[in-house]
C-alpha cells in the first residue's frame, strides 16, 4: 500500500462519523426527526454583529426593477428550528429568507436578534411584510402544531419553513390541505416533497435545492469526470436513503455506468456486518461506492471501509460549516502537512455542492455575502440560496401580478424563473409540473480556508468550482416523479 492510500486512510477514519461524505448536507427526517447528518447547531451568527432591530425597506425601493408596485401587507409563518438540534440549518433558513427580503427593498436585513421566534415587520416598497416567526424544534409535530396556531390564531396568509422532512410532510398534510395556504417548505430536503403525490400540491412550493439534485449532480460528475465505471450504492433503509441512491442509479446508469451491488442497510449496522457487505461489493468489481447515511449510519460503514483497504472510491456532497468546521480540525490533527496539496494528495474531494458563498461570482451574489456577513458575523451557508429566492419569489410573484395576496404568491411563482438569485439572475425556476425550484449545482475540491477568508468558522472549505452541473441535469423529469401539477 502506498503513502498516499496510507495518508488518505489516516484521514477518513479520524473523520469517524462527522458525515462529510454521502451527502452529509442533506436534511432528510424522518417523522422521529434523526434523519439528519450535522448533529447540534448554532443561531447562524454566534460570531456575528448585532445590527440592531432594522425594519428595513424605508426607501421603498424593489430591486427587482422597479420603484413602485402593488400595496398591501402579506403575514408570513415563519417555520424554523431554532433551538434544536440543528439550530443551524434554522439560521440558515431565517436569515437567507430575511436577506431575500432584503436584495428585493435594497436594505439591510432583519438583524441577527430576529433570527429567533418573535414577531418582526420589514418593509419592500409599499408590500409589508409581517413575520410570525416559530420555533419547531425539529419535530414534526412541534411544526404542524405551530402551522396550524399560525393559520388560525395569527391569521398567516402563508407558511414558510420547516427543516425537518417529517415536519414539513405534516404541515402539508395536517394544515395546508385543511387551511388552504400557500407553503414554501425549506430547507427540509427530501425530493419526495416535490416529487410524490401524497405531498405534490399546487400550494406547496420548494426553492431550495433537494436530495435528488444532490444525488443527480454526484453521478453525473462521476460518469463524466472519472475512470469509474462500475459503482455500488448503499443507502439507509428510510427515504432518504432511498431517494441518494434511486438518483444516483438514475443518472449514472443513463451515462453507461454499470450498478454492480445496490443495498438498502439498516442505520445500526456494526462494523463487522459492514466488512462482509463491503467486500461483496468489491467482488463484485466497483471501483467506487455512494453510502446514502446520515452521521449515526456512517459510524459502521467508514471504520469497515477504510480498515478493509479496500481499492473503492468515496463520493459525495460537502456539508454545512458545522460538520466542516468538525472535519477541518480533525484532519488539522492527523495531517502532517494540513494544506491543499495534501488533501489532493488524500484523495480527499472533490465533492458536489447545492450553494456555497465562494461558488458563484455574480452583483447578486456579491451583494448577498457582503450585507449576510455584515448582519449575521457568517457568509452564507448551504442552505442560504434556496432561502434568499423563496423569499426574493415571494416578491416578484406580488410585483408581477400587481396585488398583495397569497393567490398573487401562488400564482406569480408557478412557473416562474426568479430574476434575483445568489446564483445569479434567472439561477432558479420552478417546474410547473411539481413547483420545485431547479438550478445549476457545483462541484469543487476541498481546500483549507485562507487567513484572509472572513466570517467562516472552519478550517476547510470548497474551493473554486471545478465543474458546473446544469439544472437540467440535476433535477428529477415530469417523467419520473409521480405527480403532475400541469
Amino acid at each position: 500500500m502506498d503513502s498516499d492510500r496510507i495518508s488518505r486512510r489516516r484521514v477518513l477514519g479520524s473523520l469517524g462519523a462527522t458525515g462529510v461524505i454521502a451527502l452529509a448536507g442533506c436534511v432528510g427526517g424522518d417523522d422521529d426527526g434523526d434523519n439528519t447528518s450535522d448533529n447540534g447547531g448554532d443561531n447562524g451568527g454566534d460570531n456575528g454583529m448585532d445590527n440592531g432591530m432594522d425594519n428595513g425597506g424605508d426607501n421603498g425601493m424593489d430591486n427587482g426593477g422597479t420603484t413602485s408596485g402593488p400595496e398591501g401587507t402579506l403575514r408570513i409563518g415563519v417555520l424554523q428550528d431554532f433551538s434544536g438540534q440543528l439550530a443551524v440549518y434554522g439560521a440558515q433558513g431565517t436569515a437567507g429568507f430575511y436577506s431575500g427580503l432584503a436584495h428585493k427593498a435594497d436594505n439591510d436585513p432583519l438583524s441577527n436578534e430576529a433570527v429567533s421566534a418573535g414577531d418582526y415587520t420589514y418593509s419592500v416598497g409599499d408590500i409589508d411584510i409581517e413575520i410570525r416567526a416559530r420555533d419547531t424544534q425539529f419535530a414534526p409535530t412541534q411544526a404542524q402544531q405551530l402551522a396550524s396556531e399560525l393559520v388560525t390564531q395569527d391569521e398567516v396568509d402563508m407558511l414558510y419553513g420547516v427543516g425537518n422532512s417529517g415536519g414539513a410532510i405534516s404541515v402539508i398534510n395536517g394544515v395546508v390541505d385543511q387551511a388552504g395556504v400557500p407553503f414554501i417548505t425549506g430547507p427540509a430536503a427530501s425530493a419526495e416533497i416535490t416529487a410524490g403525490e401524497g405531498t405534490c400540491r399546487d400550494l406547496v412550493f420548494r426553492a431550495n435545492e433537494n436530495t435528488a439534485m444532490d444525488a443527480r449532480s454526484g453521478g453525473v460528475y462521476i460518469a463524466d469526470n472519472t475512470d469509474v465505471d462500475q459503482m455500488a450504492l448503499f443507502g439507509a433503509d428510510d427515504a432518504f436513503g432511498s431517494s441518494v441512491v434511486d438518483n444516483y442509479e438514475a443518472v449514472l446508469e443513463n451515462r453507461g455506468v454499470d450498478i454492480v451491488d445496490k443495498r438498502s442497510v439498516p442505520e445500526d449496522l456494526d462494523q463487522p456486518e459492514w466488512v462482509g457487505l463491503l467486500d461483496e461489493a468489491e467482488n463484485a468489481g466497483a471501483q467506487g461506492i455512494v453510502g446514502g447515511f446520515t452521521a449515526t449510519g456512517l459510524t459502521g460503514f467508514f471504520p469497515a471501509f477504510l480498515d478493509g483497504g479496500y481499492d473503492m472510491q468515496l463520493f459525495g456532497g460537502f456539508a454545512s460549516r458545522l460538520t466542516l468546521g468538525v472535519v477541518g480540525d480533525t484532519l488539522q490533527q492527523v495531517l502532517d502537512d494540513f494544506s491543499d496539496e495534501a488533501l489532493e494528495a488524500a484523495e480527499f474531494g472533490p465533492f458536489t455542492t447545492r450553494y456555497h458563498w465562494n461558488q458563484y461570482d455574480n452583483p447578486i451574489n456579491d451583494a448577498f455575502v457582503e450585507s449576510h456577513a455584515n448582519a449575521y458575523g457568517v457568509v452564507p451557508d448551504l442552505f442560504t440560496s434556496g432561502a434568499f429566492t423563496a423569499a426574493s419569489a415571494v416578491i416578484q410573484a406580488m410585483n408581477e401580478e400587481g396585488e398583495v395576496s397569497p393567490d398573487a404568491v401562488v400564482s406569480g411563482m408557478t412557473g416562474m424563473t426568479v430574476t434575483d438569485t445568489p446564483k445569479g439572475e434567472n439561477g432558479y425556476t420552478f417546474q410547473e409540473y411539481n413547483n420545485q425550484a431547479r438550478s445549476e449545482m457545483t462541484v469543487a475540491p476541498v481546500t483549507v480556508t485562507p487567513d484572509s477568508q472572513e466570517n467562516w468558522p472552519a478550517a476547510i472549505q470548497p474551493g473554486d468550482p471545478i465543474e458546473r452541473v446544469s439544472a437540467d441535469d440535476v433535477t428529477i423529469p415530469a417523467e419520473d416523479v409521480s405527480c403532475d401539477l400541469t
